[in-house]
């Protein structure tokens, strides 16, 4: 099994830890410090080692942010993890707030005094973050004090884990569908247009992408920790631990430098020296990194040169994404039909659901991970909205409840993300019209057309128009980013309230508006979708991008209530479903393909 099941360490530890982690702040003359979910290279997800907020914490997920004073702690999560944030994390210790991350200065402006300091490891927060930050606190006069050794690094001692050196691969080009060596041109180009002297890569995924390669130092996301420095002009320099490089990655890797990581700090000491202008993403890299190339006034802040480069997929690319949606298609197909049959005995339970779907996923023989933790959630754990089962979790899926249930797999040629919910046996009433009202969201993000330069913000309120009409919401984006064998989490296009990056043709989003109905059922409805290209509309006088739905699954006709529906959402939901019947039937064996005939049949 690609995933574990092993229960979240104790509640009780944290009380002992934030004990031992207010001594270490007293002895450096700290009245607050910052725990955040991240790691040295700011991505969503971290290696084990880096997993500090849920060793001090309890919380497993992947975003956050801990302050602890000398009397008070507090917890900031976003939307996904305000549930999962209770159950996990004692409150007794610590304050649960949903309060973004933006405005924590507010928290620390009414729990500390003035002439009073916050400690931070300035390797875990961006130099946008601190920027902002310490603007905030000066105000109010609070310092704000950067701190060598990690504090909750101390604590952890020997028991922490070490830093992964697991190998890494090559991505073939057939699957890349541009050299690393074409790539690094391109990055060069942009600085040369922008007067950049250098840019300095802190995202594993860019790094990735930009030097066709591949590792496992994050569990489900096939990325090797390292860091890189391109200049306009050269070879760039990619900084990893040697140890992870074979012949066939060294051969691979000729067109660069490699050095080991503790080169890095020199190498950005000599950029300062030589009054480089040096590139560097004030949103994604960390502010040690400003620090070292001469402060945040020092560094030529944009965005990082792969972000859009990567977003833009590639023919190639493309071409690996349908033949990996086809794939998995048909193996969430077979668990859709295997789950039809065996759930309403009650005797089936989320663990046993987790394992069949990658059984399915596996016996294509072309898995290389799963893209992340399945969510698979029952009855009330599916209004957790990132819910992580585990063995003391864990429950039997019940007749009468509904069952949602978000996975993702990793191939070769493309990274999939796809959610259903699931009646089981006979869903009420409300459980029908909110379903179809999620349902109406997602088909209208499905049926869009807009023009050049509209962005993910425009588009949000789309996906939530038939549940606020209803008084309903919720509380996550309805659409992220995906890669391409890379992270299932991609900017910088989103579809949500903060999705400011212009959606362009080839880019790849999730469509997943959901609703939640907290101790009682979660619903969300999850297709991948491709950003197409303009198109003169029937009618009228300007060319209008819209989308293609990739994911390939049908999505539960017992939870639609018809009459609720439009003829053009009618329409749209058959036309799916017969393309779901004509591409992935062929692809099931004859006893699913019968139960996808049902599955599939027009409203």
């Amino acid at each position: 099994m690609f995933q574990t099941f092993e229960a979240p360490a104790q509640r009780n530890l944290s009380a002992e830890r934030i004990k031992e982690l207010r001594k270490l702040m007293a002895q450096a003359g700290l009245n607050a410090y910052l725990v955040p979910r991240a790691d040295e290279h700011q991505g969503e997800y971290v290696p084990p080692c880096a997993e500090r907020l849920k060793w001090l914490s309890g919380l497993s997920g992947s975003a956050g942010l801990v302050i602890v004073t000398r009397k008070t702690a507090a917890l900031f999560v976003d939307g996904r993890y305000t549930v999962q944030a209770h159950a996990e994390v004692d409150t007794d210790i610590f304050e649960v707030s949903s309060l973004p991350r933006g405005r924590i200065a507010e928290w620390l402006g009414k729990n500390l005094s003035r002439n009073q300091t916050v400690g931070f490891d300035p390797r875990l927060h961006t130099v946008a973050e601190i920027g902002r930050l310490e603007t905030a606190l000066k105000a109010k006069g609070i310092a704000i004090k950067p701190v060598a050794r990690n504090l909750v690094d101390r604590l952890w001692g020997r028991e922490r884990p070490v830093l992964p050196e697991n190998p890494v691969s090559v991505h073939p080009l057939k699957f890349a569908g541009r050299s690393a060596q074409d790539k690094i041109a391109a990055i060069q180009k942009r600085l040369k247009t922008d007067g950049h002297d250098a840019a300095v890569l802190t995202l594993s995924d860019s790094i990735a992408w930009a030097f066709n390669i591949r590792g496992s130092d994050i569990a489900h996301t096939p990325v090797a920790l390292a860091f890189a420095i391109i200049p306009q002009n050269g070879k760039p320099e990619l900084f990893i631990a040697p140890e992870k490089l074979d012949r066939v990655a060294r051969t691979h890797l000729a067109f660069a430098k490699i050095s080991a990581p503790s080169a890095l700090p020199g190498r950005l000491k000599a950029l300062r020296k030589a009054k480089k202008r040096v590139r560097l993403d004030p949103n994604t890299a960390a502010w040690w990194f400003a620090r070292t190339l001469g402060g945040a006034g020092r560094i030529a802040a944009a965005t990082d040169p792969c972000l859009t480069l990567k977003a833009v997929k590639n023919a190639a690319e493309l071409k690996g994404a349908g033949a990996a949606h086809l794939r998995d298609g048909a193996a969430v197909t077979r668990f859709l039909a295997w789950l039809d049959q065996e759930a309403p005995s009650g005797q089936i339970d989320e663990i046993a659901t987790v394992c069949k779907l990658e059984s399915y996923r596996r016996a294509t023989k072309q898995l290389r991970e799963i893209s992340f933790d399945t969510i698979a959630g029952s009855g009330p754990n599916g209004a957790i909205v990132h819910y992580r089962v585990n063995e003391t979790t864990n429950r039997k899926i019940r007749p009468g409840e509904l069952f949602l249930i978000d996975s993702g797999a990793q191939y070769l040629d493309g990274t999939t993300d796809i959610t259903r919910t699931v009646a089981i046996g006979k869903p009420t009433q409300e459980m029908r019209e909110r379903f179809t009202l999620v349902l109406q969201g997602h088909i209208a993000i499905a049926t869009a057309r807009f023009p050049k330069g509209t962005r993910g913000i425009d588009l949000d309120p789309l996906a939530r128009r038939a549940l606020w009409t209803h008084g309903l919401d919720y509380d996550h984006g309805t659409g992220h980013g995906i890669g391409s064998y890379l992270s299932v989490h991609e900017g910088p296009q989103s579809i949500s309230r903060a999705g400011l990056a212009v959606l362009d043709p080839g880019m790849i989003c999730s469509n997943e508006p959901g609703y939640y109905k907290e101790g009682a059922y979660g619903i969300r409805i999850e297709n991948l979708v491709l950003v197409t290209k303009p198109q003169i509309v029937p009618g009228g006088d300007r060319g209008m991008m819209g989308f293609e739905t990739l994911t390939l699954a049908p999505i539960d006709r017992r939870l639609i209530v018809r009459d609720m529906l439009g003829a053009a959402e009618i329409a749209w939901l058959d036309a799916y479903h017969a393309r779901v019947l004509e591409t992935v039937g062929p692809e099931v064996d004859a006893e699913t393909r019968v139960w996808l005939q049902a599955a599939t049949a027009p409203l």
